[in-house]
This record gives C-alpha cells, sequence and structure tokens, in this order.
C-alpha cells in the first residue's frame, strides 16, 4: 500500500520545525529516521496530514560529552550508538543494545529520537535509558522543558511529548568508577522485534557492596518500566547468587500485558530469565 496524501515540510534549522509544529498541531508528524512512522503511513495505520522532516537539522545531530553527561540529539542514528567511542567510553550497555536493534540497514536509518516518541514497549533504548537515568530534553515555540525518561513513556505507544513539541535531545549520566552493567533480550530470530528484554545498571563500592541499582525490563508490561523493588532488595548487598534471583523475581509481579505474540505469564516469566542474565552479566565484570 501507499500513503494516504499528506503535505511535506522541510524546515533547515529548529526554531522552523517547532514553528511548523506550532502551526499544524495534532495533525502533523515528525520524520526522523522514519523506521517505524513510514511502514505504518504506508499500511495507513497512521495518516498524518503534515509529515515535518527533520532531517536537515544538524543541531539535532549532536552527539558529545558535556559536563559529566552524553549527550545525544534527536537524530544520532542507532548505528552511531553502535559504534562510537565517545559512546562505549561513556555508557557501553547504550552501545551493546544498539547493536540488537533490527538489521544494519535499519540501525543506519533509526534514530534516538525516533525509538523514544515511537515508545514500542520492548524497543531497546526505551529500557536501557530507564536503567541509566536518563533525560529526555523536549521544546517547542512556547519554550523547553526536561522530562526524566521514567516520566516520557505513559502507555502502549504513547508518551508526554505534546504535539506541538519535539524531542532535541537525551542526556545520560556518564559512567563512573565501580559501575557494573548487563543487557539481555529475547527474540524469535535474529534482527526480529525482541519479545522481552532488561537492563541493569549497578554500582558497587569498594568492598562489593551495591551502593546503587536501577533495574528495568520492557516487553513485559505495556511500557518500559523499572523495578524499585528489585533495586531496593539489591542495594546494601553484594551481587551474589540468591540476591540476584530475589532481584530477579520481581518481574513475575508486572501488570498483565499480552498480544498475539505471547501470553502475559509467558512475557512476565521471560522478564524474570532476562534479568537473572542482565544480573549475572553485571555480577561477573560488565563495566
Amino acid at each position: 500500500m501507499k500513503p494516504a496524501p499528506f503535505r511535506y515540510v522541510r524546515p533547515q534549522t529548529r526554531e522552523e520545525g517547532l514553528e511548523a509544529l506550532a502551526r499544524y498541531g495534532e495533525d502533523a508528524k515528525v520524520l526522523a529516521g522514519g523506521q517505524s512512522l513510514v511502514p505504518l503511513m504506508n499500511l495507513r495505520l497512521a495518516r498524518p496530514k503534515v509529515l515535518v522532516d527533520i532531517n536537515r537539522i544538524p543541531a539535532l545531530g549532536i552527539l558529545e560529552r558535556r559536563d559529566g553527561e552524553l549527550v545525544l540529539g534527536a537524530l544520532v542514528r542507532h548505528r552511531q550508538l553502535e559504534g562510537d567511542p565517545r559512546v562505549w567510553e561513556a555508557c557501553p550497555i547504550l552501545s551493546r543494545a544498539a547493536a540488537c536493534i533490527g538489521y544494519p540497514a535499519i540501525r543506519n536509518r533509526g534514530t534516538v529520537g525516533g525509538s523514544l516518541a515511537h515508545a514500542d514497549p520492548a524497543a531497546e533504548l526505551g529500557c536501557v535509558l530507564l536503567a541509566t537515568g536518563a533525560v529526555v530534553v523536549l521544546e517547542s515555540s512556547r519554550g523547553r522543558r526536561e522530562v526524566r525518561i521514567e516520566d516520557l513513556f505513559v502507555g502502549p505507544y504513547t508518551t508526554c511529548i505534546r504535539p506541538d513539541e519535539l524531542l532535541v535531545e537525551v542526556r545520560i549520566p556518564a559512567w563512573r568508577e565501580g559501575t557494573r552493567w548487563g543487557f539481555a533480550e529475547f527474540t524469535r530470530h535474529e534482527g526480529g522485534f525482541a519479545l522481552a528484554l532488561a537492563a541493569c545498571v549497578v554500582h558497587l563500592d569498594g568492598e562489593g557492596k551495591v551502593t546503587s541499582a536501577r533495574v528495568a525490563v520492557g516487553g513485559v508490561s505495556p511500557l518500559p518500566v523499572r523495578l524499585p523493588e528489585a533495586e531496593k532488595s539489591l542495594r546494601g548487598a553484594g551481587l551474589s547468587k540468591e540476591g540476584i534471583a530475589q532481584a530477579a523475581a520481581c518481574a513475575l509481579s508486572l501488570e498483565d500485558y499480552d498480544d498475539v505474540h505471547a501470553p502475559a505469564w509467558h512475557r512476565r516469566q521471560l522478564g524474570r530469565w532476562l534479568l537473572l542474565q542482565a544480573l549475572q552479566q553485571a555480577a561477573g565484570g560488565g563495566s
């Protein structure tokens, strides 16, 4: 199929992009990499009246270290996350997860902003950024606001981004000494959509005890979520076999979420199993 007719706008600056979103509001959709939006338009599941193509806005392609953070513009491609040494140095779990996204052709075009705005419950970036404590920066002609990554997702394929707002960048705290991480996902075949996934970032003190922990799972509930009970059970203890098993079991209490691909009970068991693997990676030296 082909998309329904639409008007095409290609701003050259961020200000022009914000002006277009303010003008067209809910009639507009932002085009970044197009790896999710274009197939939906071809199937006519999405019918925007106006397509705002932001690919000619250079300011949205930044990737840099700034004030102790890794800053990613909305147009940073998955391929850049996978191979850029600055990402590997500042946030290696992000590079690891990006390498699991679809196929090389998809990673060459897909973007950070597009993936987060699409809000697939089983998307790699949403889950991993929950584990890192990232902050998302949204802009409109009315101003700028910062949103914690856990507040960005409000439901399956739904975010708190307003119709006139543009996701311009993501800020991620850079790694510090003693940080360990783990990431695991389950797909039916290489390059396919993940059925479920898990990520963790923990910090250990000099005695091997967990001083802070962020644990997240995707594809198990209607949106990617942190597991506060798992994080609480890890803090103050070492990454022992028993402690990891107790933390991973918290995935079994998540809200029901099932579809044609898997029932809820199966997703919860997958979440527990994947979180177990991610935490074992962290215990084994993921850093």
